[in-house]
């Protein structure tokens, strides 16, 4: 796992500071031992899965479409959100103003729907001030975007060779339309995908199945011909659930949680030869 690098410094929106200090999270820096709230969204650990190794057979049917998660999958963006959320937190008194880490973010932030989040991060919070909390932290998180986004390596191999051999390709992502569509018109790829799926145009978001459900309906692909990009377990599981193999992206998240979701093998790029090793088969 790659550490999360720190973005160029742009100035914050302004965010109102809670008027109460009941408003305000009251723990530690030792974050996974001090969240009552937190362990609550926690899950017992899951029953064992089975992984294909990259080096043998991957059980796939013929390929007739791919789908991509957003963030993270086409683009090395979790440090941008990283940066924004920790910046944002620390200015509304979250953990007594100390800023949270790369182990808080990835185990309480990545992945989820802003919806999860706000009962995350701001349980006392009203719902419309939590909500507009989280706009903020897009916009910021779109600023800092338009500066700093870079594609995953490999990104314009592997859409060559699905543009080449004719398959169908959604993106699928829990981020805001407005976001999704920043960063594919960034990335150049607005006309690559014939489908975009929002999480919060679902009747629900990821982890649950729905969206990639949506989208293998767009595309009208069954689920034993396509597969799945996610860099997030909340996405691998989604994904998993949806009947799909899930290829996880392990360039930020720990291999072995992308594993335990439910990803038959995990790679660094697109560039990763364990990637090419199936894909050429």
């Amino acid at each position: 796992m790659q550490s999360l690098h720190h973005p160029t410094i742009i100035p914050l929106p302004s965010t109102p500071h809670p008027h109460t200090h009941r408003t305000r999270h009251h723990f530690c820096s030792h974050f996974p031992s001090t969240l009552p709230h937190l362990r609550r969204q926690r899950r017992p650990p899951p029953p064992p899965v089975a992984v294909v190794s990259p080096s043998s057979s991957w059980e796939k049917g013929p390929i007739e479409a791919v789908l991509f998660d957003i963030d993270g999958t086409l683009c090395d963006s979790d440090p941008l959100h990283f940066y924004a959320f920790r910046q944002m937190l620390q200015q509304v008194g979250f953990n007594h103003g100390v800023p949270i880490n790369e182990e808080f973010f990835i185990e309480n932030i990545s992945g989820r729907h802003n919806e999860d989040l706000c009962g995350i991060l701001l349980p006392n919070w009203d719902l419309p001030k939590a909500r507009k909390f989280l706009q903020d932290k897009e916009t910021y998180f779109c600023r800092l975007a338009e500066e700093q986004l870079e594609a995953i390596e490999g990104l314009d191999k592997v859409c060559k060779w699905i543009e080449e051999r004719g398959i169908k390709r959604a993106a699928v992502t829990n981020a805001p339309r407005p976001n999704a569509e920043l960063i594919l018109s960034m990335l150049k790829l607005t006309n690559f995908f014939e489908v975009v799926i929002i999480g919060n145009e679902c009747e629900r978001a990821k982890p649950f199945p729905d969206p990639y459900l949506k989208a293998l309906q767009a595309l009208q692909v069954s689920p034993q011909h396509a597969f799945v990009f996610e860099d997030s377990v909340s996405g691998v599981k989604a994904g998993v659930g949806a009947g799909m193999e899930v290829i996880g992206i392990g360039r930020r998240n720990p291999e072995e949680l992308l594993k335990e979701a439910g990803a038959s093998f995990v790679i660094r790029d697109f560039n990763d030869q364990n990637l090419w090793t199936q894909l050429l088969v």
